[in-house]
């Protein structure tokens, strides 16, 4: 089999003309829709009496004013929020972004208003959100980032190697990626030196803004399945409440196929009460195979400290942002509509952290590599990925600019636990393959 086939191309079923993304949301600050001028502030640091707004003030204004919040100190909170009014804007450079969008959450926990922001946040993203423009998005992020497409050659070689030979598959789908990993997988298959397998694709919904495009995907992956010759089955489970809840009977697992699972920035979106429950349910789908892909930060064993909480979150997405800033040209609209992405996550994660939803769809208590595999490791063992799967990432990873890295498995008693994608050094990324 040729092992370049791993690799994404472009994500071919994507391609149509361009069409223009129907516009952006809402400024937060209606007043401060322009980049700020000056950077510079005289306040100090509550903890060391310096001063703490130089070169990158954001970080010291954000966590000054998460301590404010976490004391309740009303005069300081209100001295720091307008402070940061006043420097942020989500047109501006890294700081002025990072200040924007976490002062809108800092703003929703001082006052309390968290759920009904986030709701509102939901419902406008919801309201622009459509194929074409998620298309676009998607293309652009994986042209210029290895962010999504590390984990995807990284689940597709491990299912495609635990499945090799099965003339029967059953890829269940549990990621809210709008099956963007899959073509290249059904490259791979076409390509096969012994009989070409049939595939069924059964996508497992979870977030509302990926049901309302899901049958248009659909469709594109027939045809694509078609033109690669693979006999070729889609469906899609959508209105589940928790991913407990699903069953090898619901999800129509039959016993002549062998069965993947595969688990994309799924399991950060069920609560943490419930993470065991739904990896004993994966465990008995009786698959030959789970895939998890999530990034590295831990919400959840800070849930209960407010201001540690706060600060994971902002290191987590400072990465993320300078990620996106020195990836994409300063006018870039899939830029700013990724930024945008990231106001609902940080609202759910600092301001809604006492609000019970009906569903767990939007849960945000993401953990890091070594905590998912302490819970993985009670209904699994890991598999840990080929050496060809590994090259295959780093034949990847060479597409992109400098500062992209993979981390191998390590040599010792967790040497088969996964591998990270690290941006600079610091590890963003982790993907793990494991067997029943």
């Amino acid at each position: 089999m040729d092992r370049t086939l791993f690799t994404p191309k472009g994500t071919y079923f994507f391609h149509h003309p361009t069409q223009q993304s129907n516009g952006t949301q809402p400024d937060m600050q209606s007043s401060n829709n322009q980049p700020q001028t000056s950077h510079t502030s005289t306040s100090r640091s509550s903890d060391s009496g310096e001063p703490c707004v130089t070169g990158k003030w954001a970080s010291s204004l954000l966590k000054e004013c998460a301590r404010a919040i976490s004391d309740k100190d009303s005069s300081r909170i209100h001295h720091l929020l307008w402070m940061l009014n006043e420097l942020a804007s989500p047109y501006g450079d890294c700081d002025q972004k990072l200040a924007s969008y976490f002062l809108q959450a800092l703003f929703c926990k001082a006052t309390e208003s968290g759920h009904r922001c986030y709701k509102t946040l939901s419902s406008v993203a919801e309201k622009s959100h459509s194929f074409d423009s998620a298309r676009k998005l998607i293309l652009k992020f994986q042209e210029v980032s290895p962010w999504t497409t590390f984990g995807h050659v990284a689940s597709n070689g491990a299912i495609l190697e635990a499945l090799e030979g099965e003339t029967k598959l059953h890829i269940i789908d549990i990621s809210n990626t709008l099956c963007t990993q899959w073509p290249t997988l059904l490259e791979a298959l076409a390509t096969r030196n012994d009989e070409t397998p049939r595939l069924k694709l059964t996508v497992v919904v979870t977030a509302s803004l990926v049901r309302s495009v899901m049958k248009e995907i659909g469709q594109r992956m027939e045809k694509f399945a078609r033109l690669m010759g693979v006999p070729f089955e889609f469906q899609v489970i959508s209105g589940v409440n928790h991913l407990g809840e699903l069953t090898k009977e619901g999800l129509g697992v039959r016993d002549d196929e062998a069965v993947a699972v595969n688990c994309i920035g799924a399991l950060r979106r069920v609560e943490v009460e419930e993470r065991r429950r739904v990896i004993q349910t994966l465990q008995s789908l009786g698959p030959r195979v789970v895939t998890v892909v999530e990034e590295e930060a831990d919400f959840s064993s800070s849930r209960n400290d407010f201001v540690k909480c706060f600060e994971e979150c902002l290191r987590f997405y400072t990465l993320y942002f300078e990620m996106l800033e020195e990836s994409f040209v300063p006018t870039s609209n899939e830029r700013l509509m990724l930024e945008r992405e990231c106001s609902r996550s940080i609202v759910r994660v600092l301001a809604c952290d006492d609000i019970e939803d009906d569903t767990g769809e939007d849960c945000e208590r993401r953990e890091k590599g070594i905590q998912w595999s302490e819970g993985l490791k009670e209904a699994f063992s890991p598999l840990g990925f080929s050496e060809d799967v590994v090259d295959d990432v780093k034949a990847l990873l060479k597409r992109y600019r400098s500062g992209w890295a993979l981390v191998p498995p390590q040599q010792g008693e967790n040497h088969q636990l996964g591998i990270y994608l690290t941006w600079k050094d610091e590890p963003v990324v982790w993907a793990s393959a494991w067997k029943p």
